[in-house]
């Protein structure tokens, strides 16, 4: 079986692309589905009765939370809509790097919008101080996993 270094030289460019390509979708598939729900979820917030029970501040935080949610599906959905407009335009080189680039951002979008919801529950089910402290080890558990853990691997 080649190792990786001997496949990267068996594989031409454009099957290297392809394939990168191929990944990234997956990739985007999984991460799209879940920030999918979690915007669907945030836009039935304002329908419940609790609702109109929220102070100024947590109204704030639950708008920023659902804005940064949009956006974060937006990043995430963005190299489908690149592909669509691009299909068949000789363009692979560029749909990838932009879609790597969209995936990257869509998930830093997505550590801050999941730390965001927790810091909105904790603040609502027991005050700002409780949230800022789950949002934070959220937040800190995004970084070790995401980035930390694979910077880890790499040494």
């Amino acid at each position: 079986m080649p190792t990786d270094a001997n496949t990267e030289d068996e594989e031409s460019r454009q099957e290297k692309l392809t394939r990168n390509w191929d990944e990234l979708l997956q990739e985007l598939r999984v991460t799209q589905t879940g920030v999918q729900i979690l915007t669907g979820f945030l836009l039935t917030v304002p329908f419940t009765d609790k609702f109109s029970s929220l102070d100024d501040q947590q109204r704030t935080i639950y708008l920023c939370v659902l804005v940064g949610s949009v956006v974060t599906t937006c990043m995430i959905v963005a190299p489908v809509a690149f592909h669509r407009i691009l299909f068949h335009q000789h363009e692979k080189p560029w749909l990838v790097r932009a879609a790597n680039t969209c995936a990257r951002a869509g998930l830093v979008l997505l550590a801050i919008v999941s730390s965001g919801v927790v810091l909105f529950v904790f603040d609502v089910v027991l005050g700002i101080t409780a949230g800022l402290v789950a949002s934070a080890l959220v937040f800190a558990l995004f970084l070790g996993l995401w980035l930390g853990t694979p910077l880890f691997a790499r040494k």
